[in-house]
């Protein structure tokens, strides 16, 4: 065996019980859990989805894994947004409601994800909150399975598109020419640039819940907790919890401490729907 043990990754896109053929410590070490890619916003759909890729894991000896994006599938921040039984690949040209809702579910659904036993991975670009680019010009596609379906665009190239690093620029920063992929203006405003020196962007919420996740991790356990239908929220091993609130009311919180939250939490200690926050166990201070 190698000092330090190496492992691998499985891209396999199977059945949930063949999945740990690939994540035993005798095979690669993990699969890719892809089944979040495809779940509706809602409690009770994300709760089994957790609940059966935890309990694969122990069986497989594993660990699980989570994942929202990837390279073939509309980034969560767009996908989300959308209503329930909605294709995900007929994304409608974005608006300003939709890109907020995308956002905040996005959110939520991420910070949920780091709070959770396992490896979580992160797709490129949704540290930044990008949404899916809906507009590429069929003559600009380089994707080589896209096509139209009656007259909609079927692309993956949306999520593909390279991430901003500075707010201006023929790529943005990602090279000295234009990218191979276009780029839209609303980019620059999104870029890590933009986004590092402010403290409620996205880039920084990522950062600020990765350092809290490296604080906070405990063994690969959690105790579920029922809050109601439309709340995902569970303890683990060393007294910090996980609150998400799938519904579009705002929650009471319980007691403990806010160690971060996606939306701001208010006097009264009520987090907005669409939102996740963190507690530690002990003193209340928001």
């Amino acid at each position: 065996m190698s000092d330090p043990p190496l492992f691998a990754v499985a891209e396999a896109w199977v059945k949930p019980h063949r999945r740990v053929r690939y994540a035993s410590a005798t095979g690669l070490g993990q699969a890719f859990n892809f089944d979040l890619l495809t779940a509706p916003w809602g409690a009770p759909a994300v709760r089994a989805i957790v609940q059966h890729n935890l309990d694969l894991a122990a069986r497989s000896g594993s660990s699980s894994t989570w994942v929202f994006s990837n390279h073939d599938v509309v980034r969560h921040a767009s996908r989300l947004a959308l209503p329930d039984g909605a294709d995900p690949r007929l994304i409608p040209t974005s608006t300003p409601d939709t890109v907020a809702l995308g956002l905040r579910r996005a959110n939520a659904a991420t910070l949920l994800s780091l709070a959770l036993p396992g490896s979580a991975y992160l797709y490129q670009g949704e540290e930044l909150g990008l949404p899916e680019v809906t507009d590429i010009p069929p003559g600009q596609w380089q994707d080589p399975m896209a096509r139209l379906e009656d007259g909609v665009a079927i692309t993956r190239d949306g999520c593909r598109v390279p991430l901003p690093w500075i707010t201006q620029g023929p790529s943005f920063g990602f090279g000295e020419q234009t990218s191979h992929l276009p780029q839209p203006e609303w980019f620059g405003a999104l870029s890590v640039q933009a986004q590092t020196a402010a403290p409620d962007s996205t880039l920084s919420l990522y950062r600020t819940a990765l350092r809290l996740r490296r604080d906070l991790q405990c063994d690969e356990s959690i105790e579920w907790i029922d809050l109601g239908e439309d709340i995902i929220a569970f303890r683990r091993a060393n007294g910090w919890t996980s609150i998400t609130n799938f519904s579009h009311d705002p929650i009471h919180l319980p007691e403990g401490s806010v160690l971060i939250s996606t939306q701001p939490v208010t006097t009264d200690r009520r987090i907005p729907g669409n939102a996740t926050a963190w507690l530690r166990a002990g003193t209340t201070a928001a």
